[in-house]
């Protein structure tokens, strides 16, 4: 037995290590937060957030291509039992609400579909919406939508709750994609790192578009269907919480001096983003109207297996990446030839699509879906941030409702897909389907033409160097000192009732400029 002195000093011993290491806890807590508080490592992590929400979007959006088809089988194989069973019971067939046979194509096309058109109706709400609250909260409420959309999914056992999942994916995404995009021009200001950061987000949704198929493909064969689900929603979790954590959307403050942004109906009217909507909406029609198409188009020409039919699309994120990465890079050194990068986009699309009803085999087919992909990839990491500097040049910096003006643009593209392209096939033939979206993306690739000039237009200034105004208007006037720091350059900038930032030339005296305010 220890006597009690040496017992006395165990405890002490004891106690101060536990001091010690609750300091040196405490410590490292503070050094965490402190880092935290970098403006370079705040915007990494903001990108983080904003890249798994997309990545999720995308993957939830793909992953049920491989189980949905085969789940609404089974549905019929038990309609089919069940009118059996009713048959030799002499029951009536008005209590089995089962999926009605035959009406699988048109069930599966407006279940594929009904997410985007959601998210259609939604956009120009969650634009408004954003602009008025800022990006923070849209992010994480569309988080949370599509963290239950996902749980809905797993559990879903008929076609309605289906259908519900699909269609509150699409409100979550109208929220979560808008808002994220926006976050990420917000956060990225200068117009190379603005690419860049826009570029990797792009690579993640590829990624999340082209890896889901087999993704989910393999985990529904070996794990069941809950499980692709499931996997998901662990990682939206995640992500909510990381939103929470760092962007602390309900304490954030800066949104009580957030400008107001210009109304989306005035983005919508302006020829220059109307020409980037089309262009948008064009390059990924292939994309969209294939996605439906190709895998009966395989079955019946080469006779692909079912792991061709899933891998189909998968190597193209490769070409897609490679067209990022290569935008961003001459878009940092040669900037004002953004409309000419999306041009050729739009012209390899073009001459990819026309090139797919020639393809004998798996292997040839891949060629120009890579083209497709790598086509759209310069489109979009060339158009995207152009719509952000369209913003700050002629209008007030808050982007809302301009990347819900993108998120539309998309959204036609994949609403129309799944309904219309069918029945194009149907009447015209996959061969004219592909020569008709081949050719409308190599004509109107010249109307990109129109954006030349973009590039030539000043900045004006962002709603970070602005402040509001108390008059019955609700406009924002220039900080002071810029206001003078443009006077003494002869210069004013002024916001007119449109909420159009125009740039005036006037001439000022000496005492003016020293002092004077801007008009």
């Amino acid at each position: 037995m220890e006597p009690e002195g040496t017992t006395g000093g165990h405890a002490a011993n004891l106690a101060q290590s536990a001091a010690m290491k609750l300091s040196q806890m405490g410590e490292r807590t503070k050094q965490l937060g402190t880092a935290m508080q970098d403006p370079d490592r705040q915007r990494r992590i903001i990108l983080v957030i904003v890249c798994i929400a997309l990545l999720l979007d995308n993957m939830l959006y793909m992953v049920i291509v491989p189980i949905i088809p085969d789940y609404l089988t089974e549905l019929q194989h038990e309609a089919d039992s069940a009118r059996q069973a009713a048959i030799h019971t002499n029951s009536t067939n008005s209590t089995i609400h089962k999926v009605p046979k035959g009406n699988f194509d048109l069930q599966i096309g407006v279940l594929f579909a009904s997410k985007a058109i959601l998210q259609l109706l939604v956009n120009p709400l969650s634009g408004t919406f954003i602009d008025r609250v800022g990006y923070d909260i849209p992010l994480f409420i569309g988080l949370n939508v599509m963290f239950l959309s996902t749980l809905i999914f797993a559990f879903a056992e008929n076609y309605a709750t289906l259908f519900l999942a699909r269609s509150m994916q699409g409100l979550g995404s109208a929220f979560a994609d808008t808002s994220g995009i926006a976050l990420i021009a917000d956060t990225y200001t200068e117009e190379s790192e603005r690419s860049k950061a826009l570029g990797i987000a792009l690579a993640f949704i590829s990624f999340g578009s082209l890896a889901a198929p087999p993704f989910g493909g393999v985990l529904y064969e070996f794990a069941g269907k809950r499980v692709p689900f499931l996997v998901l929603a662990c990682v939206c979790l995640a992500d909510g919480v990381m939103c929470l954590a760092v962007l602390k959307p309900f304490s954030n403050r800066e949104r009580e001096n957030m400008p107001v942004g210009t109304p989306i109906h005035k983005l919508m009217i302006d020829p220059y983003i109307a020409v980037v909507a089309g262009a948008l909406i064009t390059c990924n029609i292939p994309l969209a109207f294939l996605e439906p198409t190709i895998a009966n188009w395989m079955d019946e020409t080469m006779k692909a297996s079912q792991w061709e039919i899933g891998m189909t699309w998968f190597p193209a994120f490769f070409p897609h990446v490679l067209g990022v990465y290569i935008t961003v890079k001459l878009a940092a050194k040669y900037p004002h030839l953004q409309w000419f990068y999306g041009a050729i986009g739009m012209v390899c699309i073009g001459a990819s699509s026309c090139t797919v009803p020639a393809c004998k085999n798996f292997g040839q087919l891949m060629v120009p879906l890579c083209g497709i992909c790598f086509g759209i990839a310069l489109v979009d990491t060339a158009l995207l941030p152009t719509l952000g500097f369209l913003v700050d040049v002629r209008y007030v910096s808050v982007y809302g409702s301009v990347y819900a003006i993108a998120d539309i643009s998309y959204c036609v593209a994949y609403a129309l897909g799944p309904i219309v392209a069918g029945q194009i096939v149907h009447d015209l033939g996959f061969v004219q389907l592909n020569l008709g979206m081949g050719l409308a993306n190599v004509l109107y690739a010249p109307a990109l033409l129109l954006l030349k000039n973009v590039s030539r237009l000043k900045p004006s200034f962002s709603e970070r160097n602005m402040l509001l105004d108390d008059g019955p208007t609700g406009l924002y006037d220039t900080i002071k000192m810029e206001e003078r720091e443009k006077k003494r350059k002869g210069l004013c900038t002024t916001i007119d009732e449109n909420g159009v930032n125009t740039l005036a030339q006037r001439s000022y005296s000496e005492e003016e400029s020293s002092g004077g305010e801007c008009a």
